[in-house]
């Protein structure tokens, strides 16, 4: 039983974070998306619209939408690829966003500047969104539909999500104005980015390549002055052919300065790239792959 445990342990965590995505997800909608008439893609986003015409509850909505798919996801997509975490965050965030709008939407907005809900709706929504997937779950919708046009339609999931969000944003736009269009597609782009970092992470590393003829000094010195490992690579040049020795090493942002001051003391014509890391899983930095 105890060999369980971390197994456990790690499942639980993972659907209380799915369970925080849920609910920031929620607030975006409920808070800043909803009381401004903007959009989310997908059947979310339809179920806004439907909310807007006919005063239907969005969770129950979307929810009821979403069932169908569900089935034919485990029936046809099978229940491993589909997954089971996919079913609770769908149903989870179809119970928040109508159970917490009561409490949240009573103050219809947050703001009425545009360009601080748009900004703020689409930091929520995909800090939330984010969070879903870290924990290997989706929010369903149309993600289900993209899967089944790419295995027998052979459709990339790509562009069959961009051309169904596009349907969305198009019905929003002929049913509010052509400004809330733009603020829902603001709203999207945000997301997304902010999906990524979540995901990814922000720039907290750089990667250096050092091409150099005095690999070992540059080596000794970032292994002794900055405790970083090195990695040392065989090179030539494309075109004088000669052969050089490439140092590749990872740094801590607040390291590179140090960096460049030792490749500049031990070989001034080495020449060195840098560029960002979005994340590095190893000693010195994380542990291990959570």
């Amino acid at each position: 039983m105890l060999k369980y445990l971390p197994t456990i342990a790690r499942t639980l965590r993972d659907y209380l974070i799915m369970t925080i995505g849920v609910i920031c997800v929620a607030i975006s909608i409920d808070l800043f998306l909803v009381p401004n008439n903007v959009v989310t893609g997908g059947l979310t986003g339809v179920a806004i619209i439907l909310n807007d015409l006919f005063g239907t509850p969005i969770g129950l909505v979307s929810l009821i939408l979403n069932i169908p798919l569900l089935i034919a996801g485990f029936r046809y997509l099978g229940g491993f690829v589909f997954g089971i975490r996919t079913v609770y965050a769908t149903v989870a965030l179809a119970f928040a966003i109508d159970l917490l709008n009561p409490y949240v939407g009573r103050y219809m907005s947050a703001t009425a500047d545009p360009l601080l809900y748009t900004l703020y709706g689409g930091v929520l929504d995909g800090v939330g969104v984010g969070l879903v997937f870290r924990s290997q779950g989706t929010t369903g919708g149309v993600d289900i539909i993209a899967r089944f046009l790419q295995r027998w339609r052979a459709i990339p999931m790509g562009r069959s999500l961009l051309a169904m969000n596009v349907l969305v944003f198009a019905a929003a736009a002929y049913l509010f104005s052509l400004d809330k269009l733009l603020y829902a597609l603001l709203v999207a782009f945000i997301s997304g980015r902010t999906v990524d970092l979540v995901l990814e992470g922000a720039s907290y590393a750089r990667q250096a390549v050092i091409i150099t003829a005095h690999p070992e000094k540059i080596q000794s010195s970032i292994l002794h002055t900055l405790g970083r490992g090195v990695t040392v690579l065989e090179g030539r040049g494309g075109y004088t052919e000669t052969e050089r020795t490439v140092l590749l090493s990872v740094v801590a942002q607040s390291e590179v300065s140090v960096l460049k001051a030792i490749v500049r003391e031990c070989d001034a014509n080495a020449f060195v790239i840098f560029s960002n890391v979005n994340e590095v899983l190893g000693e010195g930095f994380r542990p291990s792959i959570q």
